[in-house]
């Protein structure tokens, strides 16, 4: 059964965002057209005009059991520069400004964490709208699917990054079946459930090899040994992942405490908490990851294993 969800992109010339986003496997539906308009089923001229304050968006219509919200919102941040405001690529007014914008409230803090997550990568401003939908108009005909029927035509997205949207959700991973088969108990309540290991007798807690640590579900590289130290928590501890991207923060209002909730932002496993106090010279931040969530590649498999291009990260081991 599909059960589909629906999500709006302002990213520039929608002739890439919607081409884009219609190579995803779990996308059922793409829609070029006109998002927050202050005029009622403006035109393209309107639009383009600039008097009407609509933003070039695309309706994306996809399957949540197939490809997740934070792969979808990934992306699409690789597709903008999210500091440009009104601009992307040679596209310039208020008509291409970034913005994402959905209709469940349930998303709201699912875009707003990873919309923080990007800022942290950045020392300006980011120029990406968030909100409420407010309307949204179907683009005139030609508009719809203008990269297919004019497969030379000018778009603003890299070719390499159509070539990632192909591999993107379930369709290139294992069902959710699959993966309760091949993970043990504890690893699927944990990546699945946000559910917590004991501390001190899990696997790695106490694991300081020199290695890589990847996605339990996924095999996506997330941390390495160089950035592992002991902070008595009872859990793996990192000062930072290989890269912010890879992560998405979430507010956890659980057992009566404020925490912020860490998932990796590819597979959408929960990981653990993000905390301030780390080591000051690295950061500052304390990663409490669970074992269960994580694999440990050691240095010497790496390469064998597909992560020789990690492997220089570990050269001051």
């Amino acid at each position: 059964m599909i059960m589909k969800q629906e999500i709006y992109f302002a990213g520039g010339c929608f002739w890439g965002t919607e081409h884009l986003f219609s190579l995803v496997p779990g996308v059922v539906e793409t829609t070029a057209g006109y998002a927050n308009s202050r005029v009622a089923n403006p035109d393209y001229k309107e639009v383009c005009s600039g008097s009407t304050g609509a933003a070039e968006t695309v309706k994306v219509v996809y399957d949540d059991a197939r490809v997740g919200l934070t792969d979808l919102i990934s992306l699409y941040f690789r597709s903008i520069d999210p500091i440009s405001v009104d601009r992307q690529g040679n596209d310039v007014g208020t008509q291409y400004r970034t913005g994402i914008y959905y209709t469940s409230r349930a998303d709201a803090p699912v875009v707003e964490a990873m919309l923080a997550t990007l800022q942290r990568r950045y020392s300006e401003p980011l120029a990406v709208e968030v909100g409420p939908l407010e309307n949204f108009y179907p683009a005139e005909d030609y508009h719809q699917d203008f990269l297919y029927k004019n497969p030379g035509g000018y778009c603003h997205v890299g070719p390499e990054l159509f070539a990632e949207a192909r591999k993107l959700g379930l369709s290139s991973r294992e069902t959710r079946d699959e993966l309760r088969k091949r993970l043990t108990p504890l690893q699927w309540e944990v990546t699945q459930n946000g559910a917590t290991e004991r501390p001190f007798v899990n696997e790695y807690d106490r694991e300081f090899r020199p290695g890589i640590y990847v996605d339990i579900t996924d095999g996506t590289p997330l941390f390495v040994s160089s950035r592992k130290f002991d902070s008595g928590c009872g859990w793996p501890a990192f000062s930072r992942p290989i890269d912010e991207s890879l992560l998405t923060e979430h507010v956890d209002t659980s057992f009566g405490r404020i925490r912020t909730e860490v998932r990796a932002s590819g597979s959408g496993a929960h990981l653990g908490h993000v905390f301030p106090d780390g080591p000051a010279h690295d950061g500052g931040l304390r990663y409490c990851i669970n074992s269960a969530s994580l694999r440990f590649v050691p240095r010497e498999d790496m390469a064998r294993e597909g992560y020789g291009d990690y492997l220089y990260l570990l050269s001051d081991l």
